[in-house]
Parts: structure tokens; sequence; C-alpha cells
């Protein structure tokens, strides 16, 4: 929960500024988010109107499926956004917040879906879907 973060892409070619609160940080297992990060996405997520990109001259845009995409640096390969464009917030991919950032792990979502390779040891929450349980305060 921070009033004032930034963060960016491995490069810095995309960097952002978020003005309000950030929700505690979600782990999703499934498997757009693992194809797309190499292993499970911790996110966070930040109203939109509060969102603000600095620097986005190699930010692209992948639709993962439809009204969801996904947003990434096309020149150190960086995954940063996950963005269903009828909500009114976007989800960051915490790692690429500045530190420190104040936020915690708080559960973990499709669970179900996990790659085989690794287990879910702490004691948070699993759950088998998508979890309204975090949100922005």
């Amino acid at each position: 929960m921070t009033n004032n973060a930034t963060g960016s892409c491995l490069c810095g070619a995309v960097k952002y500024n978020v003005t309000g609160p950030l929700r505690p940080v979600v782990a999703c297992h499934c498997g757009q988010c693992q194809k797309s990060s190499g292993h499970h996405v911790a996110a966070t997520s930040a109203n939109k109107d509060d969102f603000e990109l600095l620097q986005e001259q190699s930010l692209k845009w992948f639709f993962s499926s439809p009204g969801i995409r996904r947003g990434f640096c096309f020149e150190c390969g960086g995954n940063l956004f996950w963005d269903n464009t009828q909500l009114s917030s976007i989800s960051i991919f915490a790692g690429t917040l500045d530190q420190p950032s104040g936020l915690q792990l708080v559960e973990h979502i499709y669970v179900d879906a996990k790659a085989d390779y690794y287990e879910i040891t702490d004691a948070l929450p699993q759950r088998r879907g998508f979890s309204m349980t975090a949100r922005i305060k």
C-alpha cells in the first residue's frame, strides 16, 4: 500500500509512476502467466487513474485473450503489465517496482494450473481461480 511508486523494465526504456494505492501482491500460476514470464507471476495493481507511463517508446501490448492485453518492453523483453481493458485497474508485475515497495504477497491464484516442478510452501491462501479478496485499498 503505497501512495507514490515508480518502476521500469530491465533496460529502463519503459518507466511508470503510480500516485495512488497499490493492491497487495498476488501470485498467479495460470498457464498464460507461466508462458509469458517463464514461471508464475507476482503482481500488484493500481487504479488506471493513478497510473502514468513516463517513458513508453519500447512498450508493446500483446492481446493474449479477448479484452486482455499484456505489456512488455520489446528492447529487453521485460514483462510489465496485465490489463483487462474492461476494468478500472491495471496489474503491474511486482518485480518491476523500484524498491522498497512496502508490499506483501497475500495469496496464490489458479493453483490447479501451476507447473509440476515446484511446490507452494508458504501458508498463504491458495485459490483455484481468480480471487477478489485482495483489492486496492
